[in-house]
């Protein structure tokens, strides 16, 4: 009887322990990984309302603008709506006499006052198209709208005092006062708060001001071109609005093989703790959020765990949160184009359609260009790190002569599998593309086109069969030497089981600053060459990260 209880008792001992790993397995799979968010998130500005936090981020040439995330345990984030539809300000934004890539909209600022949310934002762009635009909106899910317009500021930050006068805070270390009404600036406010000091000879930028405990805080990136000393965050403090200002680094720190990181935010939790959510560069995938712990230290907010860097992992706020993405996978079922998509550029808004073919994107050609960085109505998703694949299956019966249609992984150097309609007969091509852009206007300037690999699809489709299917996998995996494998492979399948590579083993993916100043994106395009009149219908995008 002994032995049996003895055996029993070993049971019940192992289930235990097996339970323990069990929960120990799921309290670490519930810990944030950094990058909070492996994708192109940059310029973030982060706010808590009640118990959901609240991130925008720059988007610049990419419609619907200036998108608005959302989540409650800082780990889950998906998109909840869009500042702006679109901008109209020029032609250029339609891709007409110039473009506005690495232009639109830049390094929005958010904020939450008197049960209303505000967002002012200022495009990148000199004149009346650089104007600063204040939005409001009762949620943050919107309808935004606009209150004013008023002269540029660069990369500015809206702050509301506690004796409700309004403040916008830009450049490097310069205020103005709004009236009450934020109509525009009140004439004579300008100051100068702080003098940038003598080894930062690079710029102070993305100002993110707070108050916490009667003071204020400007938090800025600030780059330091000096021995030994690297891209930082910065935080100026004052015990009036006006200054004066004293200075601390609050951050230097690189992380995961990459570079230092800065510019960003801190936000605090209903309990009290406080983290600070600031992007990192990480070539071809873009500029990606790290969140870290922020513990106020002799009245400064230190970010990075208690050596002062970047942690790999932080714990979420709460538990039991379901998880969701701000990348998704589409079956284009939905009567509405989901909030995960952004057109390149204003779309054509009669140029595609959800509901002329329901359960498929339609995608219609409306306008003959020469190449894809013209087109209009590509639709993109980010790319995300570490690795991430998205395919999608494309109808074909209806392009024209002189059509193309695919997906690209698209950027200013762009890798795409293309299926061109010569004549009556359809190719599927892998094509290297890269563009040329004048700095003022953004005007493409030269375009080029390598054909790395040419496959004809006339004896494998027919008319009863024109369905067919194309694949992108990139890899984002941290290697030696401060950079990521930044590749992208190309496949094609008849039938979505069985994949033939194509083209390019290994594209490089890259990012330009003075191009697209934007990581690498999934684009579905459709666009004509020699005449109007086709489309293609896309039947669902498949996203794997």
């Amino acid at each position: 009887m002994k032995r049996i209880y003895f055996i029993l008792a070993c049971i019940l001992l192992m289930q235990a322990a097996s339970v323990r790993a069990d929960d120990y397995e799921t309290l670490h799979m519930e810990k944030i990984q950094n990058p909070m968010l492996w994708a192109d998130v940059p310029d973030p500005d982060v706010i808590r309302v009640g118990d959901t936090y609240y991130l925008v981020s720059t988007t610049m040439h990419l419609m619907p603008g200036a998108p608005i995330m959302a989540s409650k345990d800082l780990k889950n984030w998906e998109t909840v709506g869009y500042i702006f539809d679109r901008l109209t300000d020029s032609p250029k934004y339609d891709l007409q006499n110039g473009t506005v890539y690495g232009r639109g909209q830049w390094a929005t600022s958010l904020k939450y006052h008197n049960g209303k949310f505000y967002a002012l934002l200022a495009p990148n762009e000199q004149g009346a198209m650089g104007d600063t635009y204040i939005f409001t909106a009762e949620k943050a899910e919107g309808p935004w709208t606009i209150v004013s317009r008023m002269r540029h500021f660069h990369d500015c930050s809206l702050f509301f005092d506690d004796d409700n006068r309004v403040y916008v805070i830009y450049g490097t270390g310069e205020m103005m006062e709004l009236k009450p009404d934020l109509s525009d600036v009140i004439e004579g406010t300008h100051r100068q708060i702080f003098q940038r000091e003598e080894d930062e000879k690079g710029i102070l930028e993305g100002s993110r001001m707070i108050k916490h405990n009667g003071k204020y805080y400007l938090l800025m990136i600030s780059h330091v071109y000096a021995p030994g000393k690297h891209r930082r965050e910065v935080c100026y403090r004052a015990d009036d609005i006006h200054g004066p200002y004293e200075k601390q680094v609050i951050l230097e720190s690189e992380f995961g093989g990459f570079s230092y990181e800065a510019q960003g935010t801190i936000v605090d939790t209903p309990d009290g703790d406080w983290y600070g959510i600031i992007f990192q560069d990480r070539g071809g995938v873009g500029r990606v959020l790290t969140v870290m712990p922020c513990r106020w230290i002799n009245g400064w907010p230190m970010l990075g765990d208690e050596n002062g860097k970047v942690p790999e992992t932080v714990r979420p706020l709460i538990a039991g949160q379901r998880n969701c993405h701000i990348v998704k996978s589409d079956d284009f079922s939905a009567s509405k184009l989901g909030l995960h998509w952004q057109w390149n550029h204003n779309p054509v808004s009669e140029a595609w359609s959800l509901n002329e073919r329901p359960g498929y994107l339609r995608l219609k050609t409306n306008r003959i260009v020469s190449n894809l960085y013209l087109a209009p109505n590509t639709l993109t998703q980010r790319m995300e790190g570490p690795a991430c694949s998205g395919s999608i299956t494309i109808d074909i019966a209806n392009m024209k002569d002189g059509d193309c249609a695919g997906l690209a992984a698209f950027n200013s150097d762009t890798g795409a599998l293309v299926i061109k309609k010569k004549g009556k007969k359809l190719f599927l091509e892998m094509v290297e593309m890269s563009v040329a852009l004048t700095d003022k206007d953004k005007e493409v300037t030269d375009y080029k086109e390598k054909v790395v690999e040419c496959i004809s699809l006339n004896p494998q489709l027919s008319i009863l069969n024109s369905q067919l299917f194309l694949r992108i996998d990139a890899d984002f995996h941290p290697v030696e030497g401060k950079r990521g494998r930044d590749v992208a492979n190309f496949y094609y399948s008849l039938d979505g089981r069985e994949w033939t590579q194509v083209g390019t083993t290994d594209y490089h993916l890259s990012f330009d600053w003075r191009r697209f100043f934007m990581g690498t994106k999934f684009g579905i395009f459709c666009y004509a060459t020699k005449k109007t009149g086709g489309y293609v219908d896309i039947d669902a995008f498949d996203y794997k990260r």
